[in-house]
């Protein structure tokens, strides 16, 4: 650690001689900017920056607007430091840290394992600006083509954080005031081929993700431009994958007309399971018995018949008539798509195993932890991060930046 620290402190010196060899970027006495003020050069100002190799002071000239009582140093935007202390690459590991761990330990581990010495709360602060900085990333919104013949399937779902009280004012849980708030998880993947069974295959490396927690209709854009920048107008095929919820139906309809709509199949086995239990929890045989009938029904798609004994159900003394009712309406509504023998044979998947992973790393894994609760602003930021790294952007950002 002494040997690195050392090695540090001699890169710091190379550091700063390069950065500072441009005589603290001075541009002449005067400088006119775009909005047609007259910039005045004041003197030099020094600012210490944290770099990955420890902090180096720089040498900035010094420039200001007696009209507008405004000043700057235009070295500040050539090194991307303005209004922050911290270079491009703290910020960048900063970020990534926190994109991963609680910024309690985040700050712990960039002292371990690049000797930056940074607070917590520091952590917490450059993650969430990093974080926004990504979602509003032009580079991140270009068009890119897919594979000839490709299916691409768009699917969707929500699952629940802990949050602060503040960001659960006037609204309504389940027997009192909400602890959580929902975040909205999309992802776009494509598929080529099948295997030697005929079953659907994932292109490798073809998920991104993106979500948000925001009302459904503005994530119903997000998700929209998220499938047009990975090239749906080009697709062969548009499948769009959900566990049944209206909003998600409601949002296919309006931004994937004409796509393949499929309820994924393992939601829809729960909903007869519901029915089984409210009717036959006291018969273990005849609740197996029963549900293995429907799972063979439901695998061949035909859905009606589903609904046939579900209706029978309901005439049966003892059983639910409530929840028969509920579930016999979820049937009705989402039966054209559930025809799963038609879509096997098309060689389309009918799971949303993808999505329901992604809540998991994406989401649960990060911002579901013991003892967390987020501001709307500070998890939104994170998601931005997490979905950035996980669907194989980080770089692209980076380097967008580093153009800019």
């Amino acid at each position: 650690m002494r040997i690195r620290s050392s090695m540090h402190a001699i890169g710091r010196g190379i550091l700063s001689t390069v950065i500072n060899a441009d005589g603290g970027g001075y541009q002449g006495g005067t400088l006119r900017s775009g909005d047609g003020h007259c910039y005045e050069f004041l003197g030099y100002r020094d600012k210490e920056v944290l770099t990955v190799l420890g902090p180096v002071i720089v040498q900035r000239a010094y420039y200001y607007d007696r009209e507008s009582n405004k000043g700057y140093c235009p070295k500040d935007r050539a090194l991307d430091i303005e209004r922050t202390s911290y270079s491009a690459g703290v910020r960048r590991l900063i970020s990534k840290v926190g994109a991963y761990r609680p910024f309690g330990l985040g700050h712990q581990d960039l002292y371990e394992l690049g000797d930056i010495r940074v607070s917590a709360k520091e952590v917490e602060r450059v993650s969430e600006m990093v974080g926004y900085q990504v979602e509003a990333c032009p580079a991140l919104e270009v068009t890119s083509s897919i594979e000839a013949g490709s299916r691409m399937y768009v699917c969707m779902d929500g699952t629940g954080i802990p949050v602060v009280k503040k960001e659960t004012v006037g609204r309504q849980g389940k027997g009192g005031p909400p602890k959580t708030r929902e975040v909205k998880l999309g992802c776009v993947f494509t598929q080529t081929a099948v295997d030697h069974e005929g079953r659907p295959v994932r292109e490798e490396g073809s998920t991104s993700y993106t979500g948000a927690i925001e009302p459904a209709d503005v994530f119903g854009r997000r998700l929209y431009q998220e499938a047009m920048r990975r090239g749906m107008d080009e697709a062969h095929e548009v499948c769009v994958l959900g566990d049944g919820a209206p909003w998600i139906w409601n949002l296919a309809d309006e931004h994937f007309y004409g796509a393949t709509q499929i309820v994924d199949l393992y939601h829809a086995r729960e909903h007869y399971w519901n029915v089984a239990r409210a009717c036959f929890a006291l018969d273990s045989a005849k609740l197996h018995a029963w549900t293995e009938d429907r799972r063979r029904e439901l695998d061949d798609g035909n859905v009606e018949d589903v609904m046939a004994a579900i209706g029978q159900c309901a005439s049966v003394p003892g059983c639910a008539h409530e929840v028969c009712s509920r579930e016999h309406g979820y049937f009705e509504r989402n039966k054209e798509r559930m025809r799963y023998a038609d879509f096997r044979q098309r060689g389309l998947f009918v799971g949303s195993g993808v999505l329901e992973a992604g809540c998991r790393t994406v989401i649960a894994q990060r911002l579901k932890q013991s003892g967390m609760h987020w501001t709307v602003r500070g998890a939104n930021a994170i998601i931005a991060l997490r979905c950035t790294i996980l669907s194989n952007r980080w770089e692209d950002f980076w380097e967008c930046r580093a153009a800019a």
